[in-house]
């Protein structure tokens, strides 16, 4: 575990690092690459947060699915919508970045506000942080459908009530979604 948070550090650092010095086709110059490369940042800790969180969440919720599932392989359909719902939250993050990218024109197209304004790549990396840090919930979200994995394995007919628990803690990210989406709309960015 160390390990990977060593590593995710020393990327983190060679993104910011390498990010404002780099001159990339479609990439401005002077602050607006400085702009540029600070929404690309926002899209990176959406994406990285919520996809390592969902990471977690889903084995948690895989192991215990192979589980059930070698006892019984009936109940694989139930049990597939209980270990994929950790995912979402990294769609989440997926979503936010790409709207991030198109407000910055990093997708082609121009940038839908005005890049040599610097506070709009430091609004791109607190966008960022919001759907990242609350698509932590995955992991507890994995955590849950573990359980009610175990649960449906024991008694097929509370598929239903775990699904119901397992979907609790997305609402976490749901809130973040929504924020990130009105401080896009705020800031002109959508």
């Amino acid at each position: 575990m160390k390990k990977m948070v060593a590593i995710g550090l020393a990327l983190m650092a060679f993104v910011m690092l390498a990010g404002t010095a780099s001159a990339a086709s479609g990439m401005e110059s002077g602050d607006a690459g400085k702009t540029q490369s600070n929404i690309m940042m926002g899209c990176m800790l959406a994406v990285a947060i919520a996809g390592i969180s969902s990471a977690f969440g889903l084995a948690l919720a895989g192991s215990s699915a192979v589980a059930v599932t070698a006892e019984k392989p009936e109940l694989f359909g139930k049990l597939l919508v209980l270990q994929v719902l950790p995912m979402t939250q990294s769609v989440y993050g997926l979503l936010i970045a790409v709207l991030l990218m198109m407000g910055a024109g990093l997708l082609g197209g121009s940038a839908s506000v005005d890049l040599s304004n610097t506070a709009f790549g430091l609004g791109g990396i607190a966008i960022g942080l919001v759907v990242g840090l609350t698509g932590i919930s995955a992991i507890g979200q994995g955590m849950v459908a573990s359980s009610s994995i175990s649960a449906v394995g024991r008694n097929p007919d509370v598929a239903a009530r775990g699904i119901i628990f397992t979907v609790m803690p997305e609402t976490i990210a749901i809130f973040g979604l929504l924020v990130a989406i009105l401080l896009m709309a705020g800031l002109g960015l959508l």
